[in-house]
């Protein structure tokens, strides 16, 4: 629901070419998986690459992947050092555009028929749905299909082996 999103509004804004930088209070509901899922979706919204500052969540990823402690220490301490650690207290950082996407507003989302910008409210999916089919089914195939019906699904996104629990969800999905 998230990076559809996040695609539908920078395929909007026109990222083509650019850095997309995500920052902000919502940084710290994110897990690891979830930014890689976002930032890997750079193509999807036309960006060169989309990245997410280090931060805490890095570290506690960087933990629990096996790294050794000392190279942990190493990279917390740099980064610190550097001004790269983000934890929310820095000044802001000038940046040439800025969007804005309370997460709050986040609403259970399919990705479009043909493309993931093209995102589709669940609560806009009937009318969706009938506008896609009406032209291709029949009347009288329409109405065998009954409230709970999976008529196709799929989760495509190359991206999706980046997080854990989007490869659940996708197994889940097949086995129905």
């Amino acid at each position: 629901d998230l990076v559809l999103t996040v695609v539908q509004m920078l395929r909007q804004k026109g990222v083509v070419d650019k850095f997309v930088e995500f920052y902000g209070e919502g940084l710290r509901s994110l897990t690891l998986p979830g930014r890689a899922v976002i930032s890997n979706m750079a193509p999807e919204y036309g960006a060169t690459l989309g990245i997410f500052p280090i931060d805490q969540e890095t570290i506690n990823y960087y933990q629990l992947t096996g790294r050794k402690k000392e190279d942990v220490v190493l990279i917390e301490g740099y980064m610190k050092e550097q001004g790269f650690f983000y934890d929310g207290k820095q000044k802001p950082v000038q940046y040439s555009d800025t969007l804005r996407l309370d997460l709050a507003t986040i609403v259970p989302s399919l990705a479009g028929p043909k493309r993931p910008q093209d995102r589709i409210p669940l609560s806009d999916m009937k009318n969706a749905f009938e506008k896609q089919t009406s032209s291709s089914i029949s009347t009288q195939n329409i109405e065998k299909i009954t409230n709970g019906s999976v008529v196709i699904a799929s989760i495509t996104s190359c991206t999706n082996t980046s997080n854990p629990s989007l490869m659940i969800e996708a197994g889940l999905l097949a086995q129905k």
